[in-house]
C-alpha cells in the first residue's frame, strides 16, 4: 500500500515533500510523490528559484497512475502547500479518482496557508479553494491554530474557543483533526487532536528558533497520518507524532545558525530515528468538554 503525497518541492533543504516523504518512508510508508511546485529553497530564505509546476501536471500524473492500475494499492493522500488555487482542483480530482479504485483510502488535507506572526502568504484564492473543496473531502486535516481560525471564524485564544474551533471544522467534514501547534504558554507549545467524540491535548517544551524554520507542518502531517494508519487510535498517534516532531526539532536546535538571519534547516536525516524510537515521551491529556 502506498501514501500519495502531493505538495512543494525543494530542492535545497526540508519543506513540503522534502519534509514529508522521507519520513513516511522511514515509518514504512511506499511513497507516491506529486510536486506542486518546484523551488531551489523555501520561500524564507526571502529569493529562490523555480516555478509552479501547474494543475495539468497534477492531473497527468494520476492518470499516469491509473493507466498503470496501481490506483487501488493507494491506501492515504497527503495534501500541502498549492500553487495557485488550480491545483487543489486537480487534487480534490486526485482524491476521488482514488477512492473510486480504493474506497478507504484516507485523505489527509494540510491546509497549508498562513501562521500567526506571518499571516497568510499563499495567493489570495488559496484559502477558499482549500476551505470550500478540499476540506469537505477530508478524513483528517492538519491545521496550525492561525489555520484552525482562518477555517472557521472562531477566536481560538482559550481551549473553549479552540474546541469550539475544532468541532466546526468537524462539521465541514474531516472526522480527524490535528491542531499542529497551539497557544505557546509559559514556554511550552502543545497539539490538539480530536475524533470527533474525544479531544487530546499534548504539550512539549517550546523550543525557541531564533531563525526561520520551514517544513515543521509538513514533517507533522506525514508523522501523524502515518501512525494513525498504523494505530487508529487519535490518542497514541498524537503521543507518538509529538515525541517524534520534538526529537527533530531539538536536534535541529543544536545545530541551528549562529546567525538568527539565516533560516534553519530541520535535520531530518541526522535525526531520523526519532521517528522510529523518540528520544522523549509525552502524555497526551483528555480535554473535559
Amino acid at each position: 500500500m502506498a501514501v500519495l503525497s502531493i505538495q512543494s518541492h525543494v530542492v535545497y533543504g526540508y519543506a513540503g515533500n522534502t519534509a514529508a516523504v522521507f519520513p513516511l518512508q522511514r515509518l514504512g510508508r511506499e511513497v507516491w510523490a506529486i510536486n506542486t511546485v518546484e523551488f531551489s529553497n523555501h520561500t524564507g530564505y526571502g529569493a529562490w528559484k523555480g516555478k509552479i509546476l501547474g494543475a495539468q501536471l497534477i492531473s497527468d500524473l494520476v492518470t499516469g497512475l491509473e493507466e498503470r492500475g496501481v490506483l487501488n494499492r493507494c491506501e492515504a493522500v497527503l495534501s500541502g502547500y498549492l500553487g495557485d488555487a488550480a491545483a487543489g482542483r486537480s487534487i480534490a480530482d486526485a482524491v476521488l479518482k482514488i477512492k473510486k479504485y480504493s474506497p478507504n483510502s484516507v485523505y489527509c488535507c494540510d491546509p497549508v496557508m498562513g501562521d500567526h506572526g506571518r499571516g497568510f502568504y499563499v495567493k489570495p484564492d488559496i484559502p477558499s479553494i482549500i476551505s470550500n473543496e478540499l476540506i469537505p473531502l477530508a478524513d483528517i486535516t492538519c491545521p496550525n491554530q492561525f489555520e484552525l481560525e482562518a477555517l472557521t471564524g472562531h477566536d481560538t485564544g482559550t481551549i473553549t474557543g479552540a474546541v469550539r474551533a475544532i468541532n466546526a471544522l468537524h462539521e465541514m467534514g474531516p472526522s480527524i483533526v490535528l491542531v499542529t501547534s497551539y497557544k505557546k504558554v509559559n514556554g511550552e507549545i502543545s497539539m490538539l487532536a480530536s475524533n470527533g467524540m474525544n479531544i487530546y491535548i499534548i504539550t512539549t517544551p517550546e523550543i525557541l528558533f531564533e531563525s526561520i524554520v520551514a517544513g515543521t507542518g509538513d514533517m507533522t502531517a506525514a508523522v501523524f497520518l502515518s501512525r494513525y494508519l498504523e494505530t487508529g487510535s487519535i490518542e497514541e498517534t498524537l503521543e507518538m507524532c509529538a515525541a517524534s516532531v520534538y526529537g527533530v526539532l531539538e536536534a535541529s536546535f543544536r545545530s541551528s545558525p549562529a546567525d538568527k538571519n539565516t533560516p534553519m534547516e530541520l535535520k531530518i536525516i541526522s535525526a531520523q530515528n526519532e521517528f522510529i524510537t523518540p528520544t522523549n515521551i509525552f502524555k497526551a491529556v483528555k480535554i473535559k468538554t
